[in-house]
């Protein structure tokens, strides 16, 4: 991570969670306007942040993380986007996915960990421990998946790659929630409980701007399109 995006990443980070699930546009988007953060892909010579996709990935998953109540990517994409609208909404919610799914899971493994069951912590137990390995799998790959399509987007067109990670985040989202659910039990459904902000967002975002059914149809059929002959080839051609 460069220094650049290291700070504007210490810079939004204690900023979403104070405003957390609750902000509201009306009140607490001239916070944001303060940090510059709805111009971050607005050129610095329009008088912008200046970011690139990556920036843009650091702020929209630390969003998702902090299930930021304001739609502060559709404000980021709406100003200074130069992609197509859809597309670029499809890579922010993929990268709200990721971050949601790294804070549910860092809640999880904090509550397995406190509560107690037959004498010893819930995470001492076999199959908790590998239920939250395969949550943590399925973050990774919501992660690495929005960080190859951001990656894709510096480069310039990149509307396989976001296909190929919003569906591969929108995967990871049913097994995320269930097994956060799983291992807190009632608790995770509180309304006082953090969980639910994370996985009502998770659910909602999984199903914006294309669902899995959406996603795996229009890979597949550019595949088709192209022969299975082309397909090795048009993937390697891709990236370096």
């Amino acid at each position: 991570m460069s220094d650049t995006r290291r700070m504007l990443a210490e810079m939004a980070d204690p900023l979403f969670a104070e405003l957390g699930p609750g902000a509201t546009e009306e009140r607490d988007l001239a916070r944001l306007e303060e940090f510059g953060l709805p111009l971050l892909l607005v050129p610095e010579a329009e008088g912008g942040f200046g970011g690139d996709w990556i920036d843009a990935l650091t702020v929209f998953r630390l969003a998702g993380y902090h299930a930021l109540g304001i739609d502060l990517p559709a404000i980021v994409v709406e100003r200074g986007a130069r992609v197509d609208r859809d597309l670029a909404m499809t890579f922010a919610r993929t990268c709200q996915i990721a971050g949601a799914l790294d804070a549910a899971l860092a809640l999880s493994v904090a509550y397995v960990n406190e509560r107690q069951q037959f004498g010893r912590p819930l995470g001492k137990f076999q199959a908790v421990q590998q239920s939250l390995a395969t949550f943590a799998c399925e973050a990774a790959a919501a992660n690495c998946a929005a960080m190859g399509a951001a990656q894709a987007l510096d480069r310039g067109e990149a509307g396989f790659e976001i296909a190929a990670a919003k569906l591969r985040a929108n995967r990871a989202v049913e097994v995320g929630t269930t097994v956060a659910h799983q291992v807190h039990g009632a608790i995770g459904f509180t309304r006082e409980y953090a969980l639910q902000h994370l996985t009502r967002r998770l659910w909602q975002w999984r199903s914006e701007y294309g669902n899995d059914s959406y996603w795996s149809a229009k890979l597949g059929s550019d595949v088709v399109a192209r022969g299975a002959v082309n397909f090795w080839s048009d993937l390697t051609a891709r990236t370096d």
